[in-house]
């Protein structure tokens, strides 16, 4: 089954059919090609938090593209013309800018994803994103095939919703729960994990969800796990990530480490697991 265009699968998402997928921080192709063939619709190299430089963001993009799964990179800044140049030329499918405040950020951002004259991106060739079709049948299409998505994770994104909301060319809103609860002093309010069952919170996403339904923009968000996925589907988020790589590898490694120390409980000796990242 060939892979579907990026045109298509914003489509689908339009029409509320649920993309799942993960981030990648582990800033390896190896990592990057298996989860190709996981079953996720959709991978995205956190080029924000993960510790990757160009040529392994171009290696890991390559090695998604191996795969059935859609390919989206995160820039370090609403600000990092270079990242998003980069991250598009490697062939990415897609670009979730961060820490967006305002609607001037993310028009300045959202114009660097798209060719002129609807944007400010600059062509050349030959580049991996222009290999499976050449240049005359990447780039006029480019504008129509790439997402574009931006990230809620500050107090102020919340206030000037309504303004970041009207800018052409986005797609997906993405929810941030972690940096906008600290945003808003959630985290200095509550004991954790009471922030995110808190009324603030509750407000600021159902502003979101109205907001992105009046505007026609996708709502995305980032989970750890699966215990909350049914939850905001029903509130129309259908573009979600269940974690990334690194969280995956140590959940795994927690099962079966946990299910280690059972078998070995009633032994003549019994084996005690060392301390675990998890909280």
């Amino acid at each position: 089954m060939a892979k579907i265009t990026g045109e298509e699968f914003k489509k689908q998402l339009k029409a509320g059919e649920p993309k799942l997928g993960i981030f990648l921080n582990s800033a390896s192709p190896v990592i990057a090609a298996q989860f190709s063939h996981s079953g996720y619709d959709w991978l995205l190299v956190d080029f924000q938090h993960g510790p990757m430089d160009f040529i392994t963001l171009g290696h890991m993009l390559t090695a998604i593209a191996n795969g059935k799964a859609k390919s989206m990179v995160r820039v370090p800044s609403a600000s990092d013309r270079a990242a998003i140049q980069q991250a598009l030329d490697q062939g990415a499918d897609g670009i979730l800018i961060p820490y967006i405040n305002n609607a001037q950020e993310l028009k300045e951002a959202v114009s660097c994803c798209r060719y002129p004259t609807a944007g400010t991106r600059s062509v050349y060739f030959p580049q991996n994103s222009t290999n499976a079709a050449g240049l005359l049948g990447y780039v006029p299409n480019a504008n129509k095939n790439i997402t574009v998505a931006f990230q809620v994770e500050t107090h102020d994104c919340i206030k000037n919703l309504d303004e970041i909301m009207a800018v052409d060319g986005i797609d997906i809103a993405f929810l941030g729960q972690n940096d906008l609860c600290m945003s808003m002093g959630l985290y200095e309010k509550y004991v954790f994990p009471q922030m995110y069952t808190s009324p603030e919170l509750k407000e600021a996403t159902d502003k979101l969800v109205a907001t992105a339904k009046a505007k026609n923009v996708v709502l995305g968000i980032f989970l750890f796990g699966t215990d909350r996925v049914k939850e905001f589907y029903d509130q129309g988020f259908n573009f979600i990530s269940i974690g990334n790589d690194l969280h995956h590898c140590l959940t795994q490694t927690a099962a079966h480490v946990n299910k280690v120390e059972d078998i070995t409980a009633e032994s003549a000796k019994p084996w005690t697991r060392q301390p675990t990242a998890l909280f």
